[in-house]
This record gives C-alpha cells, sequence and structure tokens, in this order.
C-alpha cells in the first residue's frame, strides 16, 4: 500500500489508514511469498502468486513500472529487459531508499543513480553481452519511502522482427518465456497496452487470451493516454479483449519531470480533458493503478496460500516415501555382507517355491512367475513337437524307399535289420533340433524368472542387482549348456540301435500288422486301423510283397516310435527336473557367493559405493525435502499469524 502523502512519494494520493491496514495484515503474506520464492520452491513444482507484467515493445511497460517503483530503469532501442527481472517494491518509513539486485548466487547493493547501471550488468552476466534472453531471473529489491507493496515480474518486451543483432527466433524465445510466467492459474497478467494502437491487435492480448480465456486474471493498463485520447473511453468501455479485471489508464511520465510533477500532470489530464474525464476516476491514474495491484495481489495470494499448504506438504511427503524407498546406505563390510547374505538366501527361498515345490504365493497375479505350470506347457508342446515331426512323404513311400537300398542277397521273408535302423535315423534326424530348442526355452524362462526374483529382492540394494544377476545368468548359460549336452546324448543313444524291453512294442506292432491283408484289395481308399483310411492309389503299381514288408516296416517303427518318444521324454523331463533343482537348492547361491566374494575384483567391499544415480537421486531428494521443510515452516508462520489475527 502507499504511504502518507508527501513530496517525495510517487504515486500519493492513497488513503494513510488504508496504509497502516495493509503493513499489519497483507506485508507478512507478501513477506511470506517472496521467501517461498528466495527459496526457488517453485522449481519443486509449486507455483507462486505472481504479477506477470506483458507488452509489447514501446508499449510503455519501463515508464509504468518506474511510476510504481519511483526509479529509473534501463531504456534504450531493442529489448532492454533480456530477463525475467523480479521488482520487489517494499515501502518503509526511512527517508533514504535501499537498494539491491540478487542474482545467480550474488547480492549486489546499488542505488537509484547506477540502478540501471546495475540492472544492465547484471543482466550482460546472466544472458551474455549480446542481445538474446534468458528464463534465469534477476530480483531488484526496492526499499522506498512511498513505494507500494508490490512484487511483480517484468518480462521481455514482445518484438517480431529482430533487429539490432537479436537472435532470428527471438520472438519464439520471448513467447516461450512469456508463456512459461503466465499460464499458471496463480499468475495475475499485468497486459500494458497503448492507447495509440487497437487492443484487438495485441500481441501480449492474444497471449493473455490463450492462458485467460475469460480474463479473470488479467489487468490492463493503458498507456500514453494523453497521445491517443479520441476513443479511449469507448475502447476501455465496451472491453472487446475481455479484461476481466478492468483497465487503469496512465498517462508517462515525459523527459525530466519529476514524479510529483508527472502524478499532477496526470491528475490535470483526466479531470481536465474533454475527453478524457469521461473516463471514470476509479480506472485512471497511477495511484490507483498502484492500488488496485496491492489489492488484487492481497486477494490471489490469501486465496492461494491454503492450496500452497497442501502441495507443499503433499510434495514433501511424496519426497520423503522416495527417499526412504531409496537402497539402504551400507556403512561397514559386516553391515554389507549380512545384507548381502540375507537377499542370497530370500532369492534361494523364492526359487525353491516357484521352480520346485510350485508355491506362488509371492506372485499371485503373475502368471509368468507359475514356473511349474509353464515348464509343464513347454514340456507338453515339446512331445506334441516330436509327434508332428516324422516325414510327409505318401504313406508308405519312404519305407519302400528304404527297403530298395538296403536289399541284398538274402532269404525273401526276413526284413533287414539296416532297413529299420535306417528308417530310424530318418525319423530322428527330422527331429533333433527340437530337445535342444525345448531345452533353451525352458532355461530361457527360467532365466527370465531368476532375474525377476533378484531384482525384487535387491529393489533396496541395486549395488547387489548387477553382480547377483551375473553371476545368475553366468550359471544359467553353463547349466543350459550341460542339459543341452545330456539331451543330445539322449537323441545319440537312440541313434545307436533300436531296443526296448517294453511288451507294448510288440503288441502294437501285431495290432497295426494285423490290417496288412487289406493291402490285396484294389481299392483306392484302404482302412488300416491305426493308420486310418489311406488312399494307396499310387501304390497300385507295386508288387503285394513289397506293399506287405515296407507296411510290416512301417508297423515296427510306428510301434517303436511311440516308444522312443515316451523314453525321451520322461528321460528330459526328469534330466530337467533335476538340473532346476540342483539350481534352486544350491548352485545359484554357490555362484553368486563367489562373484560377490572374488577379492581379485574388490570383494564385499564394492558393495559399500553407492551407485552414482542413487547417490545423486539421495542428494536431490535431501535437498528438496529440506528447501520443503522452510517453505512449510514459512508458510505455518504466516498462517498462525493470520489465525491470531482473526481471533
Amino acid at each position: 500500500m502507499i504511504v502518507q502523502e508527501n513530496a517525495s512519494n510517487p504515486v500519493s494520493g492513497i488513503d494513510e489508514s488504508l496504509v497502516s491496514s495493509y503493513n499489519d495484515r497483507i506485508r507478512p503474506l507478501l513477506d511470506a511469498i517472496d521467501k517461498l520464492r528466495d527459496l526457488n520452491v517453485m522449481q519443486e513444482g509449486i507455483q507462486l502468486p505472481t504479477i506477470v507484467v506483458v507488452g509489447e515493445q514501446s508499449s510503455g511497460k519501463s515508464s509504468v513500472l518506474e511510476s510504481l517503483a519511483g526509479i529509473s530503469l534501463p531504456r534504450g532501442d531493442g529489448i532492454c529487459t533480456r530477463v525475467p527481472l523480479v521488482i520487489r517494491l517494499q515501502n518503509h518509513a526511512q527517508s533514504d531508499s535501499l537498494l539491491q539486485l540478487e542474482y545467480l548466487t550474488k547480492v549486489v547493493s546499488t542505488d537509484e543513480s547506477n540502478v540501471a547501471i546495475a540492472i544492465n550488468l547484471a543482466t550482460d552476466e546472466i544472458a551474455g553481452n549480446g542481445k538474446g534472453i534468458s528464463h534465469t531471473p534477476l530480483t531488484l529489491v526496492v526499499k522506498k519511502n512511498g513505494v507500494p507493496d508490490l512484487t511483480m515480474i517484468d518480462l521481455p518486451g514482445i518484438t517480431r522482427v529482430p533487429v539490432h543483432g537479436q537472435p532470428e527466433d527471438i520472438y519464439e524465445q520471448i513467447s516461450d518465456i512469456i508463456m512459461e510466467f503466465i499460464k499458471p492459474k496463480e499468475s495475475i497478467i499485468l497486459n500494458v497496452l497503448s492507447a495509440t494502437v487497437d487492443f484487438p491487435t495485441c500481441e501480449s492480448i492474444r497471449m493473455s487470451q490463450l492462458v485467460d480465456k475469460t480474463g479473470e486474471r488479467t489487468l490492463a493498463v493503458v498507456t500514453k493516454s494523453d497521445k491517443a485520447p479520441d476513443g479511449l473511453h469507448e475502447k476501455v468501455m465496451a472491453d472487446d479483449v475481455k479484461i476481466g479485471l478492468g483497465y487503469v489508464c496512465v498517462r508517462n511520465r515525459i523527459g525530466d519531470e519529476s514524479y510529483e510533477e508527472a502524478r499532477m500532470k496526470e491528475t490535470k489530464l483526466f479531470q481536465a480533458h474533454p475527453l478524457l474525464k469521461k473516463i471514470d476516476k476509479s480506472m485512471v491514474g497511477v495511484p490507483v493503478l498502484a492500488k488496485r495491484l496491492v489489492q488484487i495481489q492481497a486477494n490471489i495470494i490469501s486465496k492461494c496460500l491454503p492450496d500452497i499448504v497442501k502441495k507443499i506438504n503433499m510434495k514433501l511427503n511424496a519426497n520423503v516415501s522416495e527417499l526412504n524407498n531409496l537402497p539402504q546406505k551400507l556403512s561397514s563390510v559386516a553391515e554389507a555382507t549380512t545384507t548381502f547374505m540375507r537377499i542370497v538366501g530370500l532369492s534361494r527361498e523364492s526359487l525353491k517355491k516357484l521352480l520346485v515345490r510350485g508355491e506362488f504365493e509371492e506372485y499371485p497375479d503373475d502368471k509368468s512367475m507359475h514356473c511349474t505350470a509353464r515348464v509343464a506347457e513347454l514340456l507338453d508342446k515339446f512331445s506334441e513337437d516330436i509327434k508332428i515331426s516324422s516325414d510327409n512323404n505318401s504313406f508308405l513311400m519312404t519305407e519302400i524307399e528304404v527297403l530298395e537300398e538296403t536289399k541284398a542277397i538274402a532269404l525273401p521273408n526276413f526284413l533287414p535289420r539296416s532297413a529299420f535302423q535306417a528308417l530310424l535315423h530318418l525319423k530322428i534326424k527330422a527331429m533333433a533340433e527340437i530337445p535342444a530348442n525345448f531345452i533353451a526355452k525352458v532355461w530361457d524362462y527360467v532365466e527370465t524368472v531368476v532375474i525377476a526374483v533378484v531384482v525384487h529382492h535387491c529393489e533396496k540394494y541395486p549395488q547387489f542387482q548387477s553382480h547377483m544377476t551375473v553371476a545368475a545368468r553366468n550359471l544359467i548359460s553353463s547349466v543350459k549348456e550341460k542339459s543341452t549336452e545330456r539331451v543330445l546324448e539322449i537323441v545319440e543313444m537312440e541313434k545307436l540301435a533300436g531296443y526296448t524291453c517294453d511288451p507294448q512294442y510288440l503288441a502294437e506292432w501285431k495290432k497295426h500288422l494285423a490290417y496288412s491283408g487289406n493291402l490285396n484289395q484294389n481299392n483306392s481308399v484302404i482302412n488300416l486301423g491305426f493308420f486310418g483310411n489311406i488312399n494307396v492309389s499310387h501304390l497300385m503299381n507295386y508288387p503285394i510283397g513289397i506293399k506287405s514288408e515296407a507296411f510290416d516296416l512301417k508297423c515296427r517303427i510306428t510301434a517303436y516310435w511311440e516308444v522312443v518318444i515316451k523314453r525321451m521324454v520322461d528321460c528330459i523331463a526328469l534330466q530337467l527336473l533335476l538340473s532346476i533343482q540342483r539350481f534352486a537348492n544350491g548352485e545359484m547361491e554357490a555362484e553368486i557367493v563367489n562373484e560377490v566374494m572374488d577379492m581379485k575384483e574388490g570383494g564385499i567391499e564394492r558393495l559399500l559405493i553407492e551407485m552414482p544415480s542413487v547417490a545423486l537421486k539421495r542428494e536431490r531428494l535431501n535437498k528438496s525435502i529440506s528447501l520443503l521443510k522452510e517453505s512449510r515452516a514459512v508458510v505455518a508462520k504466516i498462517m498462525d499469524k493470520i489465525a491470531v489475527s482473526d481471533d
């Protein structure tokens, strides 16, 4: 608010009683918000109530801010404001004004005579010596008798055409920085418009309307009222551009006028000018603007404060929870060893449940972790794949070809043993890759389960995770290789000779062979029992003898192949169960312990080193929590004052 009228008061004319009320009740609110801004709480995603000053180049922004602050700001061609300039005005009773700049990590004192130069130097340090702009803010604190207690952010003036060495994308850069500040719903937009232009064509109006369609948080200050008085009354009354908080028309200070002279001429202008005196007195003059801004600022702070408290608490709780969920720091080799062995033990027990006992209460809803069922499914698929791996030649043609190539000078009613062996080799060759592929699929699946279990138990200790997963993968690779070798041995054994003591072989052979008489029929389709109704038209030209021998051979190999499949599936299944059980019961634990305890690579002491990503995250969270706690204390203090005041 504005203090009592005197010669040094740039915005004199405000009721002194209102000043006292404001200083007692509202100043603490603004101090709290300024403190939160100093703490940089906005980097935590918590928006603060802010008056954002926007306008196009040459709209008179600088004149308005100078009139409110009672100091001279940088002037010149092109963009004078190249960084967000936070202007913090604080009324105080002493006659000597105090000015200082705060930016980056510096605090630089200045005075009214040199403040413009100091701002330019600070801007160059932030944004460089060229014409570019920066998002990094510069704060100007003005403690002066007679200024309104306000905090405003002045942004670069909008320009479309780059000049004087400005970047080619200067418009886009300025637009981005303006939208960043005016988009939050907590921002009040002070839109500076020149009376000499058509308001709907102003780019600053277009930007405001993008984020504040109803204009409920936009206040317009119309400058240069004395330069274009014609129709100004109609323009502000019509409000074609939806300025919800209304208009305030002002006269710019000209030349070397003192602030008091400028205000006197402004008062006279709006009282005496035949056109401008039509504008309601509640809409004209810098003192009115100051009062409006003070009131709006107080309202928005009071409105937003409870939400700020809520957001600070929510963010603080979330950060504390995230920090608590970070990996625990290990302080000694003993602690690391104890933790490591506990994790290994938990992982081993989980794998025994999942891989051996078929218990999945740890992952009730994740069917991919129900291991015994998934491995059984893979085994069923393996069994089916072997059954359908036989040749697809026409019926008996493979057998006839084999008999032709194994015939010898011998009695005609004996099947050559080599014929059966050749046929057996053909069938084994057709399925030779299936068992190895099955083993690979099973151990690939086991690897995904093991890694998932290890990652789960290492959730709070990622420094263990990489070593344990490496050990698990190495062991699984080794076990997979050994299992594959054993399976290939089983396949090779089946090639050696046809043998079984299973009486089912003879029974099935005789049952199939009983249909051999049907081969004598002249029909193109005949019933051959187990083999079904077969089209034998392609066998018409073969003698009955060769057809009978070929059918006998097919019955033998069919009966024997059923034995081979069951034997192979049983052996591979049992070998797989044994490998998985050994793996879960001790092999993995031993491999992991050897990997981590390997002293050549640092051993358990490596686990005391926190991962860089975790360390950085811990540091960031600790800083954020400290900032939020301090912010909460600032807000709590002001809330307590409000509560006492209300009582």
